[in-house]
């Protein structure tokens, strides 16, 4: 996009849409060209303590950086794909330098009136929006490790909202909390043996 003559490009990417609780949160980040960062990568591929070394870095180094979150109650109002959209929309109002361009992990956006560009892989692909992988993923673990001390039952701080045995089984037991997506539960998803 550089070569297009693009000077201010944001990378954004979420995390979260595969969870039966929490939210699901978008980062945008926005790196200088002169931007190397070793290490930055999928964050999927990265231990936690790696990923926050990392984050510190890309905060320090980033031009502009910014989360958005839609919680559980929008997924279920507008479904996971859109909700995702929305968080990623609010990332990019939120960046404190205005993006002239947008490179995305897998989608676009189309309420916003930028140049784009879909990456299948984004976060495997291009730094920036690894980096926002990276950004995304930490947000969210710290907000689930804040979730996991008023619903411990859960295991938020283990499972990060995500379908394990032992969280499926403590809905079993005692229910769904008002961080829990019903739409995911009505869906079969709590039985899912594979998840």
């Amino acid at each position: 996009m550089a070569r297009e003559g693009y000077r201010c490009i944001a990378g954004l990417d979420e995390v979260g849409r595969g969870c039966l609780a929490g939210p699901v949160v978008a980062a945008a980040v926005i790196l200088s060209r002169q931007s190397r960062l070793p290490g930055v990568k999928d964050s999927k591929l990265l231990s936690d303590l790696r990923r926050r070394q990392l984050f510190g870095q890309i905060v320090l180094s980033a031009r502009a950086y910014a989360f958005g979150v839609a919680d559980a109650e929008t997924v279920d109002r507008v479904n996971v794909y859109q909700a995702t959209r929305e968080a990623m929309c609010q990332a990019v109002r939120e960046l404190s330098e205005p993006p002239d361009a947008l490179l995305i992990d897998a989608l676009t956006l189309p309420s916003v009136a930028l140049h784009q560009k879909s990456l299948i892989h984004g976060d495997r692909r291009c730094l920036s929006i690894a980096a926002a992988s990276i950004l995304a993923k930490v947000y969210r673990d710290d907000m689930m490790n804040e979730f996991d001390s008023l619903f411990p039952v859960y295991r938020f701080r283990s499972n990060k909202g995500y379908a394990t045995l032992v969280h499926r089984r403590a809905i079993l037991a005692v229910g769904l909390s008002p961080l829990h997506r019903r739409t995911f539960s009505a869906q079969g998803r709590l039985f899912d043996e594979e998840a």
